[in-house]
């Protein structure tokens, strides 16, 4: 299948995943007595990512995230020349989706986008008040066991067809212990989109929400080579 297909499939995936999650963080999260918290929360990224990767997994692998394909990339399963025209159309898909829920949230009064706009933060912008060591340690570790999810249940011997539910639930669980620690980033192309848009301390703690899901990525798909690389031999 040719590249921009795969590309267009990034777009619309990644697109998805960071409305409806961080859409849900937005409008719903704190509407007063019927409020969704972070487990409403946790269920539409899970939610999300699940019906996205059954749309569109088949096209392109429905990463919807650089870490993603970096871990992807890293445990020998994506071309490199593939991985920087991934990271565009994810982060692309990404601004868009955050600038639709702009348009959306700014028909309330009362919104105000440097509230946070669903942004990812450590230290005072942490949810719950986590240091930027918790933050970082925290981030690493949740991207390093999604991507051990993700590729261990999309490998050879894995039961078939059921990789998109093991990926929804995933980041179902991973946002249900992190929304408190950094609002859940595990995904650079989610956390760029509404920092841009809340324009102040977020596009300062942006480089976290980069590097961290890197290294865990990175780390996962290098772990996950040796592993299965022994069950081979």
């Amino acid at each position: 299948m040719d590249l921009q297909r795969k590309l267009a499939a990034e777009f619309i995936g990644t697109f998805w995943l960071v409305l409806g999650g961080c859409g849900s963080a937005v409008l719903a999260a704190g509407v007063p007595t019927l409020g969704i918290g972070y487990a409403g929360i946790a269920l539409a990224f899970g939610l999300t990512l699940l019906t996205g990767a059954y749309a569109f997994g088949h096209i392109s692998g429905a990463h919807f995230n650089p870490a993603v394909t970096f871990g992807v990339w890293s445990a020998g399963k994506l071309p490199t020349s593939h991985v920087i025209p991934y990271w565009v159309a994810q982060v692309i898909g990404g601004i868009v989706a955050a600038s639709v829920l702009y348009l959306i949230a700014s028909g309330n009064a009362g919104f105000d986008v440097t509230a946070g706009f669903a942004s990812n933060g450590f230290g005072e912008h942490s949810p719950q008040g986590y240091s930027l060591h918790a933050a970082m340690i925290c981030e690493v570790v949740m991207t390093f066991m999604f991507l051990m999810v993700i590729l261990g249940s999309t490998s050879e011997k894995a039961p078939a067809n059921f990789g998109p539910l093991a990926f929804g639930l995933a980041l179902t669980l991973i946002h249900l212990i992190s929304i408190p620690v950094t609002n859940t980033s595990v995904n650079p192309a989610r956390s760029t989109g509404p920092a841009l848009f809340q324009g102040t301390w977020a596009l300062h703690q942006l480089w976290l929400f980069w590097v961290a899901p890197l290294i865990g990525g990175g780390l996962a798909g290098l772990a996950h080579r040796y592993i299965f690389s022994s069950r081979k031999a």
